[in-house]
């Protein structure tokens, strides 16, 4: 239908007026502030503008915009964890953002193990993780999942959306945050804010600024990438040239040309596919567009009232059509495998036969609806027991493919490996946040370059403690579990872990959860994530709630010496020193002057030491302990926690 004239001025006026203040995806409705830390709001409204903000706690503060439109204010915080609201107002426009609390703010960061979702999506789910799902309804916990963007130049913000921690949303939580998070929650009793910035696969110069990699050298080549693309960028907008593509599918694909999104299309000719569902058979290689149709009835009691359309996570971008109208869609960026959940306004919704479209884009790689049948439904919005579920059967058509369409425009050459461009798209537009602290799960990819990560890993934690301004910023990671790396048979996984436990003595406020006695050596990704949260927790409890009755660190060389034919390992953090499962102690190799390392059998001895000796060696000169890449030890403390690999050649450590 074509409005008349007064109609679109009238909606045009509230679009540019939406435009005269914009505040960034992190400031937003649910949003978890930092206790104790004034509440900073920036944004962009009308150059030289003044802009008012208005706290429902009784703060207020007022600014005016720059030049450029930019602003930027402080208001005290509350001294109740709330709900609280926020009112920020410029002109005529005035934003309100709702249910606030504060509580602490937690980043965690970091590759495929932070990523790796409670439930089906990123990864397949974690050990038990249907009870996980089912038990996840605190709402006191909240999480901001940065989308994954790569970027040649420091962003102003990111895309996402804070969402409150019940069983639907959890399902595509990070596992290790909220996890962490849970623990912190029931010691803690303060509500809990993860934003979660990781991406996986990636190394740890993509999370770094490119002032420190300038530093520490050795990266010039993909600097001289990063920067090229920089210049690209400032010709064309990869926003601008994604949407020139979609308008170019428009004009190929013969789906929404033909209508595949209205009521009356005859789809009976269309084969039928099971969804949830990865493409396979055909289309198992295919790239490109396919259609999906979907009969269902509404419910009289839903006419007239918004419903929730939910399908999961999508490889890679999908539009959706409820009876011809346009209900949702990720259509840019880097959409794949998020989650789906679109709201469909009541003046949408009728009673009877409906149809539900909806495009699925794969740009690359696998394609199509990828979560689990439970993630697809339809229901009256706000209401879990009125749904219907949209597992099964579907229509299925195959629109233009690639070769018509062209390849989805990517920022060229900026893989999310390049250095600075995960720290330019994913954490620089988080640096006006206040944070409680920062968890990372990291090092993975790294592998092959351990000796640079022992500088490069102190460096990117410096470098994010700067982004935040906070030098003490109390900073939680996990040493990479045990695997088989690549058939890595030159300890290079190993010299990692090394780096990582290095970490601790170069940096302050800092600590390390071990898993070598709970990875999977046939598996990067191991299924426990819930003691690796445990584990982060008890440093955070331990050292930043000052919880002086928690021990937070495995066993930890001290020293050692050497003895006849044996060598006496001096540990700390060691009382009540054991065998985790009574069997002998394990992966421990003692080696000669002839550097040439055997198995070796570890007793534990008073005073927290363990006497190494092998029968092949007998006149040792070094230990080393867990120096293979997947191996899976036994030596705990008496809080049931792991040492990390060490070695005492090369000791002590440069």
């Amino acid at each position: 239908m074509r409005l008349a004239l007064p109609c679109v001025v009238s909606l045009l006026s509230v679009v540019l007026a939406a435009q005269d203040l914009r505040l960034p995806a992190v400031l937003a409705d649910h949003a978890v502030l930092q206790r104790g830390a004034s509440v900073r709001v920036w944004g962009h409204a009308v150059a030289a503008a003044d802009v008012r903000v208005t706290a429902s706690w009784g703060h207020e503060a007022s600014s005016r915009a720059d030049e450029r439109g930019f602003f930027e204010l402080r208001v005290q915080p509350a001294d109740k964890p709330g709900p609280h609201e926020l009112t920020v107002s410029s002109g005529k426009v005035t934003r309100t953002l709702k249910d606030l609390w504060f509580g602490d703010v937690w980043l965690c960061g970091g590759q495929s193990n932070m990523e790796w979702t409670l439930g089906p999506g990123v990864g397949p789910g974690i050990a038990n993780w249907q009870r996980e799902v089912e038990t996840a309804t605190d709402a006191q916990i909240r999480v901001f999942d940065v989308a994954n963007v790569t970027s040649p130049t420091p962003r102003a913000d990111c895309k996402g959306q804070w969402q409150v921690c019940t069983p639907d949303a959890a399902r595509t939580f990070s596992a290790v945050g909220y996890l962490f998070a849970r623990e912190l929650r029931a010691e803690a009793k303060v509500p809990i804010g993860l934003i979660v910035s990781c991406w996986g696969g990636t190394l740890a110069e993509a999370w770094t600024p490119e002032a420190d990699i300038v530093k520490l050298g050795g990266f010039d080549a993909g600097l001289d990438t990063v920067r090229a693309a920089r210049v690209q960028q400032e010709e064309l907008s990869l926003a601008n040239r994604q949407a020139n593509w979609f308008d170019n599918l428009r004009s190929k694909d013969p789906g929404e040309l033909g209508g595949y999104q209205l009521t009356g299309l005859d789809d009976e000719a269309w084969p039928t596919v099971d969804l949830p569902g990865a493409w396979s058979g055909d289309l198992a290689k295919y790239d490109g567009v396919v259609w999906y149709r979907r009969a269902l009835e509404i419910p009289a009691a839903w006419a007239g009232k918004a419903v929730d359309v939910s399908l999961g996570p999508i490889d890679d971008l999908d539009t959706v059509w409820l009876d011809g109208v346009r209900i949702g869609g990720m259509e840019a960026g880097d959409a794949a495998n998020k989650a789906r959940r679109y709201t469909v306004p009541g003046d949408a919704v009728r009673a009877g036969k409906s149809v539900l479209a909806v495009r699925v884009v794969d740009t690359g790689g696998a394609g199509g609806l990828t979560g689990a049948a439970t993630d697809l439904w339809i229901g009256a919005a706000g209401d879990s027991t009125a749904r219907q579920s949209l597992a099964g059967a579907w229509r299925l058509h195959q629109g233009a493919g690639l070769a018509a369409l062209g390849a989805w425009p990517r920022q060229d050459g900026l893989s999310p490996n390049l250095p600075t461009v995960l720290w330019n798209g994913m954490i620089a537009p988080l640096s006006r946040c206040a944070l409680r602290g920062a968890i990372f799960y990291q090092g993975e990819s790294n592998c092959g370059a351990p000796m640079v990560y022992r500088k490069l890993f102190p460096t990117m934690i410096g470098a994010w403690r700067e982004t935040f301004d906070q030098p003490d910023l109390p900073f939680y990671y996990v040493q990479i579990a045990p695997f088989a790396y690549g058939g890595d048979a030159g300890a290079r996984a190993a010299f990692l872990r090394e780096a990582q436990t290095l970490a601790m003595e170069q940096c302050e406020h800092v600590g390390m959860a071990v898993t070598m006695d709970i990875g999977d050596p046939k598996d990067i990704h191991p299924a426990n994530k819930q003691d690796v949260g445990k584990r982060l927790a008890l440093w955070a409890l331990a050292k930043t709630y000052g919880r002086a009755d928690i021990e937070p660190s495995g066993p930890m060389l001290a020293g050692f010496s050497v003895e006849d034919d044996a060598v006496r390992l001096l540990l700390r953090h060691a009382e009540g020193l054991r065998s985790k499962d009574g069997q002998a102690l394990t992966c421990f190799t003692v080696a000669g002057t002839d550097r040439v390392f055997h198995p070796a059998q570890a007793s534990i001895e008073p005073g927290e030491t363990l006497v190494v000796r092998s029968d092949k060696v007998s006149k040792p000169v070094a230990v080393r302990f867990a120096f293979g890449a997947a191996d899976m030890t036994n030596l705990v403390n008496g809080k049931g926690l792991p040492a990390p690999s060490f070695r005492t050649d090369d000791w002590p450590p440069p």
